[in-house]
């Protein structure tokens, strides 16, 4: 077996705290790195928090493979070539059991939970709403948004940015992806979501899904079940004044491009399903968005190099090296750690071959990290992105093939514009030098302090361009 390719997890009964065994078995992290390497201090912080997001994967793993003692061990793979046999395979389904925990919260009709033929007919409907000249039309809003917030921050003071992106994540889905206007609706949905997604983020948010589907509205559930009902009646009030609004094709929000998308027999998305997959991308991309920024924080404060060279480069009205930063930090810091499949077919990569009916994922955070790929792999190097692409199949941050995730090249947007607002209209430092430790927030993995930081000035916001 090529044990640098494939890494099989079985954990037996006896071993309920499998990640602390599984990572004295794994070779440390000054071990897989060279030597130039190791003489880095800020090499090795990076490298023990890379350590720390194996440990905490490995415990997600031991306790999926607990709960599911009679299905095959969870197999991981960090070879781009297996990645991308398992990603290219269209017929390869979703392992089970996520609809137990989503299903009651996004809905039987969210694309996460959509197979087949049928999931394909949805992502072509909503693929148009992510590309191109429409993603631009975005941009002048999401920055009055970035900008509002940033206005509001303390200044000499200490606060945690994950919340305060956070905050930007949800105005941003509220304003631009569902295209609610001003008014009691957007502020009652603001709060009735913040408190949702508070409920969904918390370690305990698969087991409230499994209990609010077993159980319904009794008990502690109740107040869940209470607040997607109102959240729903919200929704469907917008969903049902924006189709009967006289040229609403013309609007740029994503609700809107999803009600006039239509398929080839000129059918289009019903209003449940677009109330499902609404409270995909809010849940999908609120809590993905906001940690990736908050980690990129974390890391361009430590490096001043990078820093000073992603300022220049705004300075000077360039983003290629902001779209580099933006990549090194998901290869560093990969915000979602697995996405797999179940085999439909027989997987088969030079010379070794799973059955199908297994579970298969890349181990993202080590594939990353391959020293043969990404040379110096635990330094802070935007630049090798500007040297040269990786292959396709070695940066998967988001996932691939036909699943990866819909708002990948939306996410990417609106990470660009954050930070280049929050950089060239703030001075501000991380409140600790040290490199942010990892907490768990449901299937994340994010800052565990949520990167404090002090803003010691503020440049006024820049005046909006005359169309």
């Amino acid at each position: 077996m090529h044990t640098n390719r494939w890494v099989g997890f079985v954990i037996s009964a006896a071993v309920v705290c499998g990640a602390a065994a599984s990572a004295r078995q794994q070779p440390t992290a000054a071990q897989q790195q060279p030597k130039a390497a190791q003489q880095n201090p800020k090499v090795n912080e990076d490298a023990r928090i890379l350590v720390d997001f194996k440990t905490r994967v490995d415990k997600y793993i031991s306790e999926r493979n607990q709960a599911k003692k009679d299905a095959p061990p969870l197999q991981q793979t960090t070879d781009p070539a297996a990645i991308k046999a398992l990603y290219t395979e269209r017929s390869h389904g979703l392992p089970p059991g996520r609809e137990v925990f989503l299903e009651p919260v996004l809905g039987s009709r969210s694309l996460l939970l959509l197979e087949g033929a049928d999931h394909l007919a949805h992502r072509k409907l909503m693929l148009p709403a992510f590309h191109g000249d429409r993603m631009r039309s975005y941009e002048p809003l999401v920055e009055e948004i970035v900008d509002r917030e940033i206005d509001s921050w303390p200044l000499g003071e200490e606060f945690p940015i994950h919340p305060r992106m956070q905050a930007i994540a949800l105005e941003v889905i509220l304003r631009v992806v569902f295209g609610v206007a001003e008014g009691p609706r957007l502020d009652r949905l603001r709060l009735v979501l913040t408190e949702l997604l508070a409920e969904t983020s918390s370690p305990f948010a698969q087991l409230l899904g499994l209990a609010l589907r077993r159980f319904g509205g009794k008990g502690p559930w109740a107040r869940l079940e209470k607040q997607l009902r109102e959240i729903d009646d919200l929704l469907y009030a917008e969903i049902g004044e924006r189709r009967a609004e006289q040229g609403f094709e013309e609007r740029d929000d994503i609700l809107s491009v999803f009600i006039g998308a239509r398929n080839e027999d000129g059918s289009g998305l019903p209003d449940v399903d677009l109330r499902d997959q609404l409270l995909t991308l809010l849940l999908a991309g609120h809590e993905t968005t906001a940690t990736a920024l908050a980690w990129t924080f974390d890391l361009l404060l430590r490096h001043a190099e990078p820093r000073q060279r992603l300022l220049d480069s705004l300075e000077a009205g360039e983003d290629d090296y902001l779209r580099a930063t933006i990549a090194e930090a998901l290869r560093l810091r990969p915000v979602v750690p697995l996405a797999g499949r179940r085999l439909s077919t027989e997987l088969s990569v030079d010379g070794l071959t799973l059955p199908p009916g297994t579970d298969v994922t890349p181990a993202i955070w080590l594939t990353h990290t391959r020293a043969d790929v990404y040379p110096e792999p635990f330094a802070f190097r935007p630049e090798r992105f500007l040297e040269e692409s990786p292959d396709t199949y070695a940066w998967v941050p988001f996932g691939g093939g036909v699943r990866r995730c819909i708002g990948a090249a939306f996410s990417e947007f609106e990470m660009r514009i954050v930070l280049r607002e929050v950089l060239t209209r703030c001075e501000l430092r991380k409140a600790s030098p040290a490199p942010e430790k990892i907490g768990r927030r449901s299937i994340t993995l994010s800052p565990k302090q949520g990167t404090p930081v002090i803003v010691s000035s503020r440049h006024p916001a820049r005046e909006p361009v005359a169309a």
